[in-house]
C-alpha cells in the first residue's frame, strides 16, 4: 500500500495528492502533524534517505530553531528535532513499501508509477 506522509495544508503535499488521484494511484494520507510520527518511522526514512535529505532547511521551522542547534546539527539532533517539530521534515514523504521518496516532482512520480 502506498502512503503519502505530510501535512494537509502544504501546497506540495496537495500537488502530490492531486497527481496520485488523477493517475489512479491507490494511496492513504497520513498527516504527521495530526496523526503523529513515531521514532521508528523516522528512523526508517533516515536509514533509506539520510537525515540531510529529510531535514527541510528552507522551512520557517528551521529558521525558528536556535542557532546553536542549527550550527551543530547531526543525525541524532536532526531526528530529535524532526520528531518534536514535524514541519522540519521535507514534504511529502511517499512510502511505496519497498522504497521511500521525498518531495514532489511530477517527472519523478511519472517514473515511479508509469
Amino acid at each position: 500500500m502506498t502512503t503519502l506522509y505530510g501535512i494537509s495544508n502544504c501546497d506540495t503535499v496537495k500537488k502530490a495528492q492531486r497527481w496520485l488521484t488523477s493517475n489512479g494511484v491507490d494511496f492513504s494520507f497520513h498527516d504527521f502533524r495530526k496523526d503523529g510520527l513515531t521514532e521508528a518511522q523516522l528512523q526508517e526514512w533516515v536509514a533509506s534517505l539520510g537525515w540531510e535529505a529529510l531535514l527541510n532547511k528552507r522551512s520557517t521551522s528551521w529558521r525558528a530553531l536556535d542557532d546553536s542547534i542549527k550550527n551543530s546539527i547531526d543525525e541524532t539532533t536532526a531526528i530529535r528535532e524532526m520528531l518534536a517539530t514535524p514541519t522540519l521534515i521535507k514534504r511529502p514523504v511517499l512510502n511505496l513499501g519497498d522504497r521511500i521518496q521525498v518531495g514532489f516532482k511530477e517527472s519523478d512520480y511519472n517514473a515511479l508509477f508509469k
